[in-house]
């Protein structure tokens, strides 16, 4: 890895957790900030993944594994609200990398794409629509909410992204590293389970 990659991977990994930015918009800020021409090239997700533990673990780890914990806790919470529409967590929360500045990312896989809209309507939840790319490099709806956390006395965003049923099957495809890219309910509480017996055992 050069010395301008490792930069930019420092770079956004800091705006990652100090200002909640998602990875892409990170390291093209950090590519700026840095003064780098626009067509150097980009660190990939591993490597900013790799700085933003480095940096949680250096300036954040008072403070960040409750921060993970609450953020999960409220995934959950939503998860079994939302259970009829398969939903599985993606992102900082899923990944462990999460803070008081991020986002929550669900994703859903619907038998009727418009099933999980009517269902926030009737449950009388105020939900903002935008359309994002999804994972499969096609556009998907995002019904993006605000929900009260309370451990953290603040709201956060909660990104509901509605994908066929049939996007299923690709999405449980491990990484380069063989690290799955998203979980289930069921899933993320054996990591909270697994999170909390670490720090027992510390």
């Amino acid at each position: 890895m050069d010395q301008a990659t490792a930069e930019i991977a420092q770079t956004a990994a800091r705006l990652v957790v100090e200002e909640g930015l998602e990875w892409g918009p990170a390291k093209h800020r950090a590519l700026r900030q840095l003064g780098l021409p626009a067509r150097t090239a980009l660190p990939g997700n591993d490597l900013v993944e790799d700085a933003v533990r480095e940096y949680i673990a250096l300036f954040c780890a008072d403070t960040q594994p409750q921060e993970l914990q609450a953020l999960r806790e409220l995934a959950l919470q939503w998860m079994d609200r939302l259970s009829p529409f398969r939903p599985h967590l993606a992102g900082a929360v899923w990944r462990g990398t999460a803070t008081r500045l991020s986002d929550i990312y669900l994703q859903l896989f619907c038998d009727d794409p418009k099933s999980a809209e009517i269902w926030l309507i009737n449950e009388r939840v105020n939900y903002e629509p935008s359309t994002v790319t999804g994972f499969t490099g096609q556009n998907v709806e995002a019904l993006s909410i605000h929900a009260l956390c309370r451990p953290l006395g603040e709201t956060v965003g909660v990104h509901l992204l509605v994908y066929d049923l049939d996007d299923l099957r690709g999405a449980l495809k491990p990484d380069a590293r063989g690290h799955s890219q998203r979980g289930s309910a069921e899933a993320l509480r054996k990591r909270m389970t697994d999170a909390a017996q670490e720090s027992g055992d510390d």
